[in-house]
This record gives C-alpha cells, structure tokens and sequence, in this order.
C-alpha cells in the first residue's frame, strides 16, 4: 500500500435495528471521511458520522441500482487513492449475499488496504425479532441461508428440490418476487405443501411486519394482502415458535 492511500473498512451495518450494529463499526462511522452506504442501511446510523464527512448512497434495489458494481468497486478505489478514510456501509453482514468478496478482490487488485467489519445478518436476526428461532432442539438441527435471486449470469443455480430433503429450516434472501415459484419447487422436491412459513418484511425496525401461510397457501395469502420486498422467507417448522415467543409487534399476519 503506497503511504498516501487510504483504507477501506467493508462494514456490517446490521438487520435493520440502529442497536444492533457493533461497537467497531460504529467507531469507524464516527472517523470516516467517506461512507458508502445501501439501500437496507438504516440512516440513524449515519447521523454519528463527523460533518465534514461525504456520504455516498449506492444502494440498489430490483432492477433499480444506483451504481453497477463495477462502477461501485471503482469508487472504493478512487477514494482510496485521495487517502480517504472509506466506511463500506452494507446492511446485514457484507460476506451473507452482501458482494463483499467483489469490493475486496478490487481493492487487493489495486494494493489497496482493506478491513471487514462483520455484521449481525438479517436471517437470524430478522426470525428472532419475530420470536421465530432458526433451530431449536427437536425440530430444527440445521438451517440454510439462500438467495432467491441468483446472479443473471446463471452460475448461481439452488437446488431447491435438495433444500427440500436437506435443511430443517430454510431462510431465503430477495425471494419474495420468486416466492411463489421457490415455494412449489420446495413441494415437488418432497417438502409438505403444509410447512409453515413467514415472510417478514423491514424486520427489526418498529414499522415490521410479517405474513405467514403454508407452502401450499403462501402465493395466495402474498396476492391478498398486497405483499411485496423487502423481505425475508423463512420455511420451516420452527415458524410455529412465533405463535409463543412473538413479542408485540405492528404485524400483517395471516394464521393458517
């Protein structure tokens, strides 16, 4: 690393909730002379960071980004170059579906010094505000963190008809546009079309909400009530623990 780059700090911002972000990475807020924040980022956070500091939103949604990837990764490297202080703001972890590995390889490309910051992810956390656990003895021994929309280039493929045999509980990232579809390839791959399911949407934020429905009812229940991202999508039996553990909550709920 030449002495005048700077360093860039791949940060989690955590699920939602402002509590919920790690000391470091709220220290790091309070330094940086640059942050480069998502869509998910909850924007109290940035009100820690010094006046003089740039704030740069690049966050993206269903085919609505603010910067192409690329052009994102680029970004990091041309404030490095200046010897900025970069905060990398992402929602969640930035290594669960966060492309952190992309900006990384950028930056190692370029003799950049860089630094992760982990961050709680939504899929425990989102479940948990929701008094969902993604295990629990006798039910669930094993969880899967999925997306549900893979890369355009095709490499990404999920075997959702495997998923169905092989995890317990299943947590889905970006699925609710292709909920329906991931919903019946789950039931041709031998999951009971009676799972019970959630999906939860701006979990741990006050304005939270949350559906639930079977596999068999879910498409239905999402044309009902209007449901649409961001959301999470949790299958299994331990969606059933909501009905005990769920704290008071705003929530759109259906009971199956």
């Amino acid at each position: 690393m030449s002495p005048s780059q700077g360093k860039v700090y791949i940060v989690g911002a955590g699920p939602g909730d402002a509590g919920l972000i790690t000391v470091k990475a709220a220290e790091l807020l309070k330094k940086a002379d640059v942050v480069l924040y998502d869509y998910l980022v909850n924007r109290e956070l940035l009100e820690d960071c010094q006046p003089a500091c740039e704030l740069v939103y690049v966050g993206k949604k269903k085919d609505k980004h603010t910067y192409p990837q690329e052009e994102l990764n680029e970004l990091l490297v041309q404030f490095a170059r200046k010897g900025k202080t970069i905060v990398r703001l992402k929602g969640g972890d930035p290594f669960v579906f966060g492309r952190g590995t992309e900006e990384i390889l950028k930056l190692i490309e370029h003799h950049i010094d860089y630094e992760v910051v982990p961050g709680v992810t939504s899929g425990v956390a989102v479940p948990a505000y929701m008094g969902i656990p993604v295990t629990a003895r006798h039910v669930a021994s094993s969880v899967t963190f999925v997306t549900g929309h893979p890369a355009a280039s095709g490499k990404e493929i999920v075997n959702w008809k495997a998923l169905a045999k092989g995890s317990d509980t299943i947590v889905v990232y970006m699925g609710v546009s292709n909920a329906a579809s991931i919903a019946q390839l789950l039931v041709d791959g031998g999951k009971r079309a009676e799972t019970p399911v959630a999906l939860i949407r701006w979990g741990t934020y006050p304005q939270q909400e949350m559906l639930r429905a079977t596999l068999k009812t879910l498409s239905a229940k999402m044309d009902e009530v209007g449901f649409h991202p961001p959301a999470l999508m949790i299958i299994g039996e331990v969606v059933n623990f909501a009905d005990q553990l769920q704290p008071i909550v705003q929530s759109v709920e259906c009971v199956v």
